[in-house]
Order: C-alpha cells, then structure tokens, then sequence
C-alpha cells in the first residue's frame, strides 16, 4: 500500500475463509482473497501481483464507481431471499446452494475489460515496486487463463466479476519481457509461500472436495452434495467452512436439526465468525425455538452488526414468542432499510394487522 498511487487509504488485506476461488477490493481500501484462490497460486510473486492488481482497483477508484449503496442495501434482501423458505417465501431451498458464493456475487464490483487493463497495469508496476519479480504477474495470468478454460464451477464468480482474456496474459508477458525485463532478477518467493500455505496444504484434498460439492449443491443436486460434503469432513473433521456448507445442504433439504447440529459445531470451532450464529438463529426459527433464536440473532449483530436481515429475524423471533411491541419495533426497524420482498411484506402485513401504522405506512403508535 505504500508504494501504490495512494499511500494515505487505510488498506488492510483478508484471507476469506472460503472454497470458490476469488479475490475482490472494497472502495475504501480493503482487499481480501480466499483461501480457494491462495490454493492455485504457486509463489508469493503471484500473490504480490493478485494484490497489486486489487489495490490498483482501489486506486483507479473502480469499485467506488461500480458500487452504490443501494448494492450494499442489496446484500441484506438477497440473503433474506436465500434464507427466507419458510411461509415467507419458498425460494430458500434453490438458492441455499448460493449461500457460500453470497459474499463474493451480491455484493461485490463487476469490472470492465478496460478496468481489468488499467488494474493489470497498476499492479505490474506495484509488484516490481515492492521488490518481485514480474514473472509473478505472468504466472497469476497462465493460472487465470488455464481456469477461464477449464469452467469450473469454484471460479465462475470471479470470472463474472473479473473478465479474463488472452490479452491480459500477453500484456503481463509483454511487459514482463520488455520495461520489466531488468527486474526478472528479483526473487519469486516460491519456498517462503509454500511454507505459509502449509496448513492449507494439508488440507488442499478436503478444499477440493467441497468445491464440488458446492457445485452439486448450487445444482440442487443434495444427496451427492452431502456425500462429499462428508467425505471432505473426514479429512478436515473441524473445518468450519465444510460444516457451514453440510449445514446449509441440510437447510435447502428441510432437515433443520441436523442443519443446526452442524451449524453449532461449527460455532464451537469459530465462535467470533457471525455467519455460524446467523445460520443457528435461522434453524432455530424453523424449530420454533424462538427464545434462543433470539440470543443467536443478537451474538450475531456483536460480531457483525448492521444486518437488515438479523433485525427481521429477531422480530420474527419476538412475535413467535408472542411479544408483539418488541417485534413490532424490529420490523418498523427493519422497514427503514429494506422496502422490497417478502420479509418487507411481512414486516408490513404485521404493522398494519396490529394497528402500529396505516396501510399508506403512516406510523399510529
């Protein structure tokens, strides 16, 4: 960050703790990568360059051009829609499979083919600057184009958010073997990256697994999703991913107990993680276990706060346990923010049954 174009944005770089294969950049200078993708890098070149391309995307301002608030807004209605299989809406079990990818697709700057150049460019130069070889920036863009070809289901969202092209790769060689050609002396950092990813290694057989198990699961294909999901478990049994995974594969085949066993499990091996606690809430609705539903949504908003979703939750929560001024409260709350779907429909059908407001949504009380 401090050889790049501006040195002051508060940049800080995350690991997701997630199997599709992606990396993103947030306006405001935060760059993230999941561990799918650190899987197919070979050096820690190629990772200085997947960040360098990242940051150039800040830099260029691209994601602040791409991204509204109002997409930001989207994020609580699309993981409303994807939890909402209840009498809200049956659309929970066909797109549960999405969950895993929500973070990456909902919410995330989908880049041009000229942005794609300029962030290319910014990050060959940041990558030279930082004391890596160029060769890097080759090998991220062989890595790239060999999965462009391949389809595979872990790195569609990337490509539909990161145009990929021969181009790109005959630029990086281009440039690698031309004004970067005197900088092909400096270090890739293969061992050093090796050494660092060796924990994630270990477990590479298990990742892979459940990348195609999450492409069994977006395809509704649930029995052979959870097989896999299983057989990965075996070979990392504490992985919270893979149990978040078998926890929403039993939520999309209405098995709510089983998806709350494996939701709390993975709770216990990641407690400050807030998804765990969003999904047992959820599990916990459909239990009609209101009351500790209710604990859930809230353990959820300390590690994550600001949700829409979890404020329709826990009014839902309240009105299951019977206590309308508290749920009215949460869905007059939740109406605030989000005034499409089917939990706005509740929320309001709800307000205006219990005489809270009117039916042009004028509050009474």
């Amino acid at each position: 960050g401090q050889k790049s174009h501006r040195p002051q944005m508060p940049y800080n770089f995350r690991v997701v703790n997630a199997n599709y294969i992606n990396a993103y950049a947030f306006p405001g200078g935060s760059i993230a990568a999941t561990r799918g993708i650190l899987l197919k890098l070979d050096n820690e070149a190629q990772l200085a360059a997947l960040l360098g391309h990242e940051l150039g995307h800040v830099n260029a301002r691209h994601s602040a051009e791409s991204m509204s608030k109002g997409q930001l807004a989207q994020l609580g209605v699309g993981l409303g829609a994807v939890l909402a299989g209840t009498q809200l809406g049956q659309q929970g079990a066909q797109m549960v499979g999405q969950l895993g990818m929500l973070g990456a697709s909902a919410l995330l700057a989908s880049y041009s083919r000229d942005n794609e150049r300029e962030a290319d460019a910014l990050g060959m130069d940041y990558l030279v600057q930082n004391g890596y070889n160029p060769v890097g920036m080759v090998g991220l863009m062989v890595m790239l184009n060999n999965l462009h070809k391949s389809k595979s289901s872990a790195s569609r969202t990337m490509f539909s958010t990161h145009p990929m092209s021969t181009e790109r790769l005959r630029t990086a060689q281009n440039q690698a073997n031309g004004p970067y050609q005197s900088a092909q002396s400096l270090p890739l950092y293969r061992e050093r990256y090796m050494e660092r990813i060796a924990r994630l290694r270990k477990i590479q057989p298990a990742i892979e697994q459940m990348q195609k198990a999450e492409g069994a699961l977006a395809k509704k294909k649930f029995d052979e999703a959870e097989k896999g999901l299983v057989s990965a478990l075996r070979q990392a049994p504490n992985d919270y991913t893979g149990l978040m995974l078998l926890a929403k594969c039993n939520v999309a085949q209405k098995d709510y107990s089983q998806a709350l066993k494996y939701a709390e499990k993975a709770r216990k091996v990641y407690p400050q993680e807030a998804q765990g606690h969003l999904f047992a809430g959820y599990t916990r609705i459909k239990l009609k276990k209101f009351d500790r539903a209710y604990q859930d949504f809230q353990a959820y908003d300390k590690r994550l706060p600001g949700n829409p979703v979890s404020t329709f939750f826990k009014g839902y929560a309240m009105e299951g346990m019977g206590r309308r001024d508290p749920a009215a409260n949460h869905y007059y709350s939740f109406l605030t923010r989000v005034n499409k779907g089917d939990m706005a429909k509740h929320s309001f059908n709800r307000l205006v049954e219990w005489g809270y407001i009117d039916k042009s949504g004028r509050r009474l009380k």
